[in-house]
């Protein structure tokens, strides 16, 4: 279970990391985590609070590192084991917790496991993959997670002249959770990462790691008893420590990878992210409201994990077909916008037409509602995409620091960059940087800053009762948090047109609100309308007057 004493992460403010992508420290080209560690400063000056790194693994980086060959060593290109210690020195001494991501329901085919395995069917290593000697029948409703670039669940190994199967492409192996020998080595790799002080780790796609692998062998009986085992695990090594897990799926079926809260304690909301846009998309609260209604309560000590996108394709898979077709219109009318059949993959600012009264909304949504806010690397600035990528690349471009050579991404020259800066258009570095957001006072950064400093110095977000509330206006998004008679009301206008809008607080009597942003006061008893400019938003206090 859980330390319910120690939930640090329910009010953390998590910042999503490709340490490849963010800030090359030795000039070759690659972001690495010496450039990382020089820019902690600058994420604890945002408010930063956890730092989520994406894999950094040993690997043949066929898959952004999700391909590990090697889970316990650093991938030379972005630094050694003392570069990534002299890091979480310096996140501790900053005061950030750090997580990391946790891929074990494959491996890399070059893996030595692997490789064990398939020229010896004697070996141990055999049976941590899921072999068939001949093509197994594939299961009903099973396809492959990338549509269009993988064919099959299954490939032929000329060497172990058998099928192995694999959820992801086929360099990508399944490992059989069902086997206790592999189930200890994943509690040895969380053991390794633990004693050297990390928090936790984000659990990629936990629900394949605990699912039907195509033969029932491969299916554990009790398929959260591997959740349980390494969330009971992680406590017992660092009590507090959290999973962060991706479960994408309905809201009714994730809920159970909670547990009682001694599985997974967050969980990110993917489902939400797709009724945002869907709001954003037709300038109405209904979608978000429906959106938010979907999701089951968490056990205490548990949360969901918001967020507008992340670095995978923003995933419509399991939302209504009007839902995703409305949302596909407005920001991915154009096939290069799209993925997979399936998901969009443009950054939020882009999506957004780059207004940032509009992006400020956005953020201001993901950071007023329950649970811990998370942002990507980048979207605090307004960061653009790189369409002429392949696939999820489009949104991983180099983190842009100053108007100067790549960005402040890297010294080296350009031919050399692990991936082109954005040179041209509206995002490009020299429009869109750290270096010259910091120093106006009304820029997208400073805004972002500012919603996180208001999270953190409020304590009704932690410690008040999330209440559903109304508008007259079907624009305009009302939620709030009740503590003791406080009200924290957050409004939030959708829509590109002024309204003035009358809340319903059901029971609640409110009289005076002062604005937490602005120098703004609101009198329901002189004027119960309030009037919201475009895209406008309120973060509004009333002390002591709530019945």
């Amino acid at each position: 279970m859980p330390d319910r004493g120690n939930s640090w992460y329910e009010e953390a403010v998590i910042y999503c990391v490709d340490v490849e992508k963010f800030a090359d420290g030795n000039g070759d080209g690659i972001g690495d985590f010496i450039g990382l560690t020089e820019k902690v400063t600058y994420l604890s000056e945002l408010g930063i609070t956890c730092i989520w790194l994406l894999p950094f693994y040993r690997s043949p980086d066929r898959d952004n590192g999700y391909d590990v060959s090697d889970f316990y060593s650093i991938n030379p290109k972005v630094g050694s084991l003392d570069d990534f210690l002299a890091f979480l020195h310096n996140a501790g001494e900053h005061g950030i917790r750090v997580i990391i991501d946790l891929v074990v329901n494959h491996t890399s085919d070059q893996h030595p496991w692997f490789q064990a395995a398939r020229r010896d069917d004697k070996t141990r290593y055999r049976d941590y993959y899921v072999w068939s000697g001949d093509p197994p029948p594939v299961a009903a409703g099973a396809k492959p997670i990338f549509p269009g670039e993988v064919d099959s669940l299954w490939t032929y190994d000329e060497v172990a002249r058998a099928y192995y199967f694999h959820n992801f492409y086929e360099f990508q192996p399944e490992l059989n959770a069902a086997n206790p020998q592999v189930r200890e080595e994943i509690l040895r790799i969380v053991d390794y990462w633990i004693a050297f002080g990390v928090s936790g780790f984000r659990l990629d796609a936990a629900p394949l790691i605990i699912a039907d692998k195509g033969l029932e062998h491969a299916n554990p009986r009790d398929p959260h008893g591997i959740l349980r085992q390494i969330g009971a695990y992680v406590q017992d090594r660092r009590p507090g420590g959290v999973l962060l897990g991706e479960v994408n799926l309905p809201p009714q079926a994730s809920d159970s990878f909670f547990g009682e809260g001694e599985q997974l304690q967050l969980l990110l909301n993917f489902m939400l992210a797709c009724y945002l846009f869907a709001g954003f998309a037709r300038e109405e609260a209904a979608p978000i409201n429906q959106g938010l209604s979907l999701l089951p309560e968490p056990p205490p000590g548990c949360d969901w994990v918001n967020f507008l996108r992340n670095l995978d394709e923003l995933d419509f898979s399991r939302v209504p077909s009007d839902l995703k077709q409305s949302v596909f219109e407005a920001f991915a009318s154009k096939e290069e916008m799209q993925v997979f059949g399936r998901g969009i993959r443009r950054r939020v600012a882009p999506m957004l037409n780059g207004e940032q009264r509009r992006i400020e909304l956005a953020l201001s949504i993901i950071f007023s509602l329950k649970g811990p806010p998370l942002i990507v690397y980048g979207d605090e600035i307004g960061i653009g995409e790189d369409l002429s990528q392949t696939g999820r690349n489009s949104v991983r471009v180099p983190m842009q620091w100053s108007g100067g050579k790549n960005g402040g991404f890297s010294t080296a020259n350009s031919g050399k960059l692990c991936q082109p800066v954005l040179t041209d258009g509206p995002f490009c570095y020299r429009k869109v940087n750290v270096a010259d957001q910091q120093n106006d006072p009304n820029s997208l950064l400073n805004r972002v800053r500012r919603f996180i400093t208001l999270r953190r110095n409020q304590p009704i977000f932690a410690k008040g009762r999330s209440v559903r509330l109304g508008a007259t206006d079907p624009a305009v998004l009302v939620h709030g948090f009740e503590d003791a008679g406080d009200l924290l009301l957050l409004v939030h206008n959708l829509a590109g047109r002024t309204s003035r809008v009358e809340i319903n607080f059901g029971g609640m009597q409110p009289r005076h609100f002062r604005d937490l942003i602005g120098y703004f006061e609101f009198d329901i008893a002189k004027n119960p309308r309030l009037e919201l400019e475009p895209y406008a938003y309120r973060w509004l206090i009333s002390e002591g007057n709530g019945s």
